[in-house]
This record gives structure tokens, C-alpha cells and sequence, in this order.
């Protein structure tokens, strides 16, 4: 009902897919905007809300300091292909690798998204720009609202996704990504480049950002790659890792038994009690 398979939104000649969400600069941008339009319908959730940032800043420090290319936020042949669905378009944008494809059958059923209406503002537009439903009511709305739109309509597929990914076909999605590593192998020596799995540390929106879990040390450590860091950890929610272990055991690694163990001039170092 709102926007057209190119991008646009529809109706009032609106910008494009990658002119509004396409770099890290506009997504900031949106956030914050977005950001304000919470805080005047929800004051109780603003200490939620200004708190996010800040876990991005601290993460920042611990990223790993690899070369990539800032002119184009979508991988692959998906960033020219005007035909490909909403869904397609926002899994393949850089940084986005961490989400799998939700069915449209699934997001259709309203029963999937039973109590989002009130946590996403601009819902129905949302729902209509994910769905891929053209709308003539684009030019009822000024930019700043488009760009509300836009980002309410990734909220909103997040948090489709976080119930997705709990369900056999969504599990099924997750194991492939699992299978070619992603989401990134665990920094530690001793666990020999173990895949990890995406995982949130509270299910509140806008509470802190993605983390990846290891099956074989049990921790958690920050995504390697800045894009994905400033994703929003309840897209993946608290119990997606521990119950893709329990339905998959078979990928579960046993626990490394090799330990760091600090020595000075070839003495191990004395523990003080």
C-alpha cells in the first residue's frame, strides 16, 4: 500500500530504497528520528531508548580492524534488482547478514503478529512497505514521516524475525546461515574458530545491540563487523541460541579443554587469594 518494488515510495515520488535507508548515515539518521517520535508517544521508554547508543560506542573499541567498502550498503547483484521483494532487499543490505528471509506466508498471518501493532508506530504502513503492497497515500506524508516509515518498517521485521526464527522453517534458515559461518566464528584461541550464533542480551527493543554467542566457551562476544554491530539485539532475542541447540544437539561442540595459562619467564604466575 506504500511503496513500489523499485523502492519508491509510492504516490508522492518518494526516495529511493538506498537513498533513505542505504547508507549508515541515514540509518542514524531515521533512528534518531525515530527516536523522537518514541519519546513523544512513549516519555516512560525514553531511558530505554537513549540507552542503546550507548552500547554501540562501547563496542566500537573492541571491532576488528578490517578494510571494507563504505560506497555500497548492499551486497551482492540485489542492489540493482528492482524486482526483488522488501524482504529480499533488507537481508541483503550490508550488515544485515545476521537476519534469514521470513516467509511473506508468515508475516501475512496476522496471528504471528499478535501485540506489534502497539510497539511500532506507523504500523500498517510498515506491514504494507514490508508485504511489498503499493499505497497512493505516499504524498499525504512529509519526509520526515517517510523516513519514520522506513524505520519503523525495519523495527517491525525484526521483530517478526525474532519469533520466525523459533519456528522449524525460520530453525531451518538460521542452520544454513549457522553452517557457513555467517555469523561469524568466536574470538577465542582455544576455541579454533567456532561458529557462533546471533543472540540479544534482553528482548526489550532498543535496549542494547546483537551479540554472538559460542556453543564451545559459552560466551559472548561483540560482531566483528561495525554494520552489524548496530543492530538491534531483541531482532534476535535471549532464547533463539539455547533452543537451536536443543533442537539441533549434533552442532553442539563439546567444551574446549585447553585454558590460558599466564607464565613469566616460563613459571606459571601465582595466584593471589
Amino acid at each position: 500500500m506504500y511503496k513500489g518494488r523499485s523502492g519508491g515510495i509510492m504516490g508522492g515520488g518518494g526516495s529511493s530504497r538506498s537513498e533513505l535507508l542505504g547508507g549508515a548515515t541515514d540509518r542514524k539518521r531515521i533512528n534518531e528520528a525515530l527516536d523522537k517520535h518514541l519519546k513523544k508517544s512513549s516519555p516512560s521508554t525514553s531511558k530505554d531508548v537513549d540507552s542503546f547508543p550507548s552500547t554501540s560506542t562501547a563496542k566500537s573499541h573492541l571491532q576488528e580492524e578490517e578494510v571494507e567498502s563504505e560506497g555500497s550498503d548492499v551486497s551482492g547483484s540485489e542492489a540493482g534488482d528492482e524486482d526483488t521483494s522488501w524482504i529480499s532487499w533488507f537481508c541483503n543490505l550490508r550488515g544485515n547478514e545476521f537476519f534469514c528471509e521470513v516467509d511473506e506466508d508468515y508475516v501475512q498471518d496476522d496471528f504471528n503478529l499478535c501485540g506489534l501493532s502497539g510497539q511500532v508506530p506507523y504500523y500498517d504502513y510498515a506491514l504494507d512497505l514490508i508485504l511489498d503492497v503499493e499505497s497512493s497515500n505516499g504524498d499525504m506524508f512529509t519526509e520526515e514521516q517517510n523516513e519514520l516509515v522506513e524505520s519503523a518498517a525495519e523495527m517491525l521485521y525484526g521483530l517478526i524475525h525474532v519469533r520466525y526464527i523459533l519456528t522449524t522453517k525460520g530453525m531451518a534458515a538460521m542452520l544454513e546461515k549457522y553452517k557457513k559461518c555467517d555469523f561469524g566464528r568466536c574470538p577465542r584461541v582455544f576455541c579454533s574458530g567456532q561458529a557462533c550464533l546471533p543472540v540479544g542480551q534482553s528482548d526489550i527493543p532498543r535496549s542494547s545491540t546483537v551479540k554472538i554467542y559460542c556453543p564451545k566457551c559459552e560466551d559472548l562476544y561483540y560482531p566483528r563487523s561495525k554494520y552489524q554491530g548496530n543492530i538491534d539485539g531483541a531482532y534476535f532475542g535471549t532464547t533463539f541460541p539455547h533452543l537451536f541447540l536443543m533442537a539441533h544437539g549434533n552442532m553442539k561442540p563439546q567444551k574446549p579443554s585447553q585454558t590460558y595459562v599466564p607464565k613469566i619467564f616460563g613459571f606459571k604466575v601465582h595466584k593471589k587469594q
